[in-house]
């Protein structure tokens, strides 16, 4: 088989994650088909549907973190995600070795070299069990017990190192509120999977990404030695070879559209997991561009998809009844790609600014 040029890559990633066309699908199925949604920013998620989805409605995705159907939590990366309950019942235990390993690397363990971690996540299991805390309650409530210690530090080793979820307000588009954080099992009613799979996370990966490398595997879920997993997998397996030479893996009936199959022009959130989720991230980053993580809450700024590649930063700002977008290229524009931003910015903020009458729409060229 020839190998699989880059853009013929670009095209199938596009395909598994909605960015060919928009999907007539729920927002529950899409959040599980993409294995989870990068939401450290809580509310680029409903930015990232509305740019995969027909007709999607913010208080479709509302409706399924008040109703404990869906969840943000720290997954993959040892990032906030957004995933079903489900994903992350299954997907915690799996990422947790992750997770421990992040925390190790930071101050806070140094700080608190010689404590036992167990106590302190079985004492905070306690005050979980009333209710979500922030983090500064936590730590209120955790220095008493440990006063010789960093109170903040014991903070930080709760929310890592115990499966923990946002509680809303966080994340629900039109309120928001502080990161309040619970007990995902009591939040859930339900424990976590006892005997979670690796073979399933690789096999969601390949849906959501493929075709893949081991080593974008292991990007994406910050896991490593996910060799082995992958040659179990093999036999069930497509195995395909792109322009370097490197072996890729794919689930055999996945679509690979043909390289010249068009890509709109997509308006993507920040941080978006297409963006960050393949160790050799030149299919949609042609030029080696560092991801941003602005701050703020996200919904009002990210990233342009033009011809399938990210080509433009955006940001909806508002002033009294208006609303402006923004769009920031740092990648040549044709006329045609100024229509589309047009067209496709004008949704944007229909969705993101319904409350302003006034649309105003600029392009503008980086530097």
């Amino acid at each position: 088989m020839s190998p699989l040029s880059l853009r013929a890559l670009n095209r199938a990633t596009l395909s598994r994650q909605l960015l060919l066309r928009r999907e007539r699908r729920t927002a529950e199925a899409t959040i599980a088909h993409l294995g989870g949604m990068q939401a450290q920013a809580p509310l680029s998620p409903y930015v990232g549907l509305w740019t995969r989805l027909v007709g999607f409605r913010p208080d479709e995705l509302a409706t399924l973190i008040t109703e404990r159907r869906a969840v943000r939590g720290t997954l993959m990366r040892s990032t906030v995600h957004l995933a079903t309950a489900d994903d992350f019942l299954a997907f915690r235990p799996l990422i947790q070795p992750v997770l421990a390993r992040a925390f190790r690397g930071q101050q806070f363990a140094k700080s608190l070299a010689g404590v036992d971690l167990d106590e302190v996540c079985a004492a905070a299991r306690a005050l979980l069990a009333e209710r979500p805390h922030t983090r500064a309650e936590l730590t209120r409530h955790l220095a008493p017990l440990w006063p010789e210690r960093d109170a903040d530090s014991l903070a930080f080793a709760v929310t890592y190192l115990e499966p923990l979820v946002q509680a809303p307000p966080r994340g629900i588009w039109g309120t928001n509120g502080p990161a309040t954080w619970a007990s995902a099992r009591r939040w859930l009613g339900r424990p976590l999977d006892a005997d979670p799979s690796p073979d399933e996370l690789v096999l969601r990966y390949l849906g959501a990404f493929g075709p893949a490398t081991v080593k974008d595997v292991q990007q994406w879920s910050g896991l490593t030695r996910l060799r082995e997993v992958v040659d179990r997998l093999r036999p069930g397996l497509v195995e395909l070879r792109d322009e370097h030479g490197r072996e890729l893996f794919d689930l055999p009936d996945a679509p690979r559209p043909d390289a010249d199959t068009p890509a709109p022009v997509r308006f993507l959130p920040e941080y978006d997991n297409l963006l960050l989720s393949h160790a050799d991230r030149s299919r949609v980053i042609p030029d080696g561009r560092r991801v941003p993580l602005p701050p703020g809450l996200g919904g009002s700024q990210g990233t342009v998809l033009v011809d399938g590649t990210w080509s433009a930063d955006w940001r909806v700002t508002r002033h009294d009844d208006t609303a402006t977008l923004t769009v920031t290229s740092f990648a040549p524009l044709s006329p045609d790609d100024h229509e589309a931003l047009h067209e496709e910015g004008d949704e944007l903020l229909a969705f993101t600014a319904p409350d302003h009458p006034g649309r105003e729409i600029r392009i503008v060229a980086e530097g």
